[in-house]
């Protein structure tokens, strides 16, 4: 036995989360061997489940070919890709202006949490209606201002139709998306600064460093492992994004904007082909697990903290 769980204290904490530990494993084990298990047979939701047919690896095979599959592939990687790098930048940037108390600050902190607190689907119907193509408010100030400033008017300040359109529809969602998500970002770098040494910033003023060199190789460095938790947490949860690309869009105009989460819904409860729909949520799972280990491996963000 090791050392540790000789220790009192350990034994007693390992008794506290072991409930917990029990349920998770039981709520992810389960539907995961479930889904595994479904991805070997045909079956439609309603009928009994002894009048599902064993296929093998034929929909692993048809997922291989399935070029709806790699365009929603496509499409989830643009997605999280300029999602997860905006929402770090803009986060870390204004949890940097104000993470000393200024006047005013506890209300532009209150402003910035505020879209957490507002349901996905409340989100996207907003959001629907700020970008349409009529009584959008966003089109009446791009129309108004392009009357105003006339040269304006050529570089897209006139009416769009944003979800209507295949080269705006995504962009519309991932900047929905950045208002709703970077106060997350901004609320847990805010956190990690706020508990950087105050001696250690001290030190680097003594030593010449300014505000740039003390951003850069003092505070962030130093908070490193809850950036890299911060970039975990966001990742996962961009990749299984649902609700609000499937209120606004619903995946179109045609696969513009069709996530591997929204195929996976139509799939499994549009088309009835839960078998299928079960094999391409493993490809997203594995996906998902792919990045995080690469995180993982590349600064473990639990190893300073463990003491096992």
């Amino acid at each position: 036995m090791p050392r540790s769980l000789k220790n009192p204290q350990t034994l007693i904490a390992l008794a506290f989360i072991f409930p917990a530990a029990a349920v998770l494993i039981i709520g992810l084990v389960v539907p995961l061997f479930n889904a595994i298990q479904l991805s070997f047979h045909e079956w439609s939701m309603g009928t009994p489940w002894d009048s599902k047919t064993f296929i093998g690896l034929d929909s692993y095979a048809r997922l291989i070919k399935d070029e709806a599959v790699l365009q929603s592939l496509w499409v989830t990687l643009r997605y999280a890709f300029w999602i997860l790098v905006i929402e770090m930048v803009l986060g870390i940037a204004l949890a940097l202006l104000l993470e000393k108390p200024i006047r005013g600050a506890a209300v532009f902190r209150t402003i910035f949490i505020l879209p957490l607190m507002v349901s996905p689907v409340a989100v996207g119907l907003i959001w629907r209606y700020l970008y349409d193509g009529r009584i959008g408010i966003i089109n009446y100030f791009l129309e108004r201002i392009g009357e105003a400033v006339p040269f304006l008017q050529n570089i897209g300040f006139t009416r769009h139709v944003f979800l209507g359109d295949p080269n705006l529809a995504l962009a519309a969602l991932i900047v929905t998306d950045i208002w709703q998500w970077t106060p997350f970002i901004f609320i847990i770098i805010l956190a990690g600064l706020q508990s950087v040494s105050a001696e250690v910033m001290e030190a680097s003023v003594i030593d010449g460093a300014n505000w740039w060199q003390q951003t850069v190789l003092v505070k962030l460095p130093m908070i490193r492992s809850i950036i890299l938790v911060t970039l975990l947490l966001r990742l996962i949860d961009v990749f299984r994004a649902l609700e609000v690309i499937y209120t606004m869009t619903f995946g179109g105009p045609g696969l513009s904007t069709q996530v591997l989460s929204l195929h996976i819904y139509k799939t499994a409860f549009t088309a009835q082909q839960l078998g299928y729909a079960s094999t391409i949520a493993i490809l997203l799972m594995g996906i998902i697990l792919v990045f995080s280990v690469v995180v993982l491996i590349y600064q473990n963000p639990l190893k300073e903290r463990s003491d096992f």
